[in-house]
């Protein structure tokens, strides 16, 4: 096993990879987990050799870790993925968090909105995180054809009363009003050089206009129209969007405060609705 990883890391590091992919596709290609490949002894067989390899060559032609494995890690959640639909990030789960620390003030059921839900990494995370502790009702808005049947499938596979909704923020859930909405919209300008992976990611999940705040914006209109008073706002958002974020709030929203991420790069934006 030794060789083949060394053999397979020297390769992606040829294209400046990550060495844990190498560990994540050999263990995909062994129908095992990855903490496995160091815990039992494992045959590698000619067939699991050919498609570690295979699935090496895809990664080194640019085709995402978690597409070829199919499933991407979200929290506590192992969530389905594949072309069509974001890859969440880990930076995404300190949003999920900030959520979570605000849901302490509510006696009743919480409900929550999701705008532009994709794989249903946030909307999941807030449900399974709750059951318990408090009532929640998640509603998961998202529009495009491609992301809709990953979400479809997160939510089957966790056994999850979320309500999905297919239609434009825009207009999705018109005379609605609810608590809580939580977002994690296209945002990268659309000229903003991207990583060969992340290309490979639908567009239309990561480009938010020229100066990446065309999307946001609407995302903010539609929070603002959903929102009760006093209602809170959640919004993932580019690291140097954070005042043109708060200056699109400033109108409709107090109690603005921009949020880190894990690398200490401004990442989202919380406001309470006036």
């Amino acid at each position: 096993m030794k060789e083949l990883l060394r053999a397979a890391k020297e390769q992606l590091a040829t294209r400046d990879i990550n060495p844990v992919d190498a560990e994540l596709l050999l263990a995909h290609a062994a129908h095992v987990t990855r903490m496995d490949l160091h815990s039992k002894a494992i045959e590698f067989t000619p067939q699991i050799r050919e498609d570690f390899q295979g699935f090496i060559n895809e990664r080194l032609e640019g085709r995402p870790t978690q597409y070829i494995i199919g499933e991407a890690a979200f929290r506590y959640l192992e969530l389905e993925v594949g072309e069509g639909v974001l890859i969440p990030r880990p930076e995404t789960e300190m949003l999920v968090d900030e959520v979570l620390h605000n849901l302490n003030k509510y006696d009743e059921t919480v409900s929550i909105v999701d705008l532009g839900s994709g794989s249903g990494a946030i909307a999941i995370a807030l449900q399974t995180e709750t059951e318990g502790k408090i009532k929640v009702a998640v509603i998961a808005v998202e529009k495009s054809k491609e992301a809709l049947p990953w979400l479809h499938k997160n939510i089957a596979k966790y056994d999850l009363p979320i309500r999905v909704i297919e239609e434009d923020v825009q207009t999705a859930l018109e005379g609605i009003k609810c608590d809580i909405v939580v977002a994690n919209p296209p945002y990268i300008p659309n000229e903003e050089a991207l990583p060969e992976d992340v290309t490979k990611e639908p567009s239309v999940a990561l480009l938010g206009g020229a100066d990446g705040m065309d999307v946001p914006r609407q995302f903010i209109a539609a929070a603002a129209r959903l929102l009760k008073s006093g209602g809170f706002l959640a919004l993932e958002h580019h690291e140097a969007q954070g005042v043109a974020i708060s200056d699109s709030l400033s109108a409709e929203f107090t109690n603005i405060r921009l949020h880190n991420d894990l690398n200490d790069r401004p990442r989202f934006t919380t406001a309470v609705r006036k």
